[in-house]
């Protein structure tokens, strides 16, 4: 049997990309973080989409439907705890990009100070922390 391979693919941030990353510590499952440098995306993006601008719409209405779509599927787990920690990650993510913005945005909220203690405290996920490439975003 062959062992599944991941490759994650996004700019070299966190962004959009940072949930599916702590998942993936989360996890314990190995990926391929590559990375792509902004001056390389204009020819990436010309693969992805093809030579025209009809190809180019094509791309665009997909990926729109399909986030459309996504929107309607009740993500909910039957394990509760499963949700939370879903949940956790991504505000995890969202508050070391508002804590860039905005420095101590938290401090006067223990909850979420807590919150972003127990996400740090997950080893996986700290691990991932520890080791991820130094971005901005």
């Amino acid at each position: 049997m062959t062992m599944q391979s991941y490759k994650l693919t996004y700019f070299n941030m966190r962004g959009r990309a940072e949930l599916p990353r702590y998942i993936f510590a989360y996890a314990g499952i190995a990926f391929e973080d590559r990375r792509v440098e902004w001056n390389d995306w204009p020819s990436i993006k010309k693969r992805l989409v093809g030579n025209s601008k009809l190809a180019e719409a094509q791309a665009d209405a997909l990926v729109d439907t399909l986030n459309d779509f996504t929107l309607l599927i009740p993500w909910r787990e039957d394990n509760p705890q499963i949700k939370e920690t879903w949940a956790d990650l991504y505000c995890h993510v969202c508050f070391t990009t508002f804590s860039v913005l905005r420095p101590g945005f938290a401090d006067d909220h223990p909850a979420l100070c807590g919150l972003i203690d127990r996400v740090e405290a997950i080893p996986n996920v700290a691990k991932w922390i520890q080791s991820r490439p130094t971005t901005e975003f």
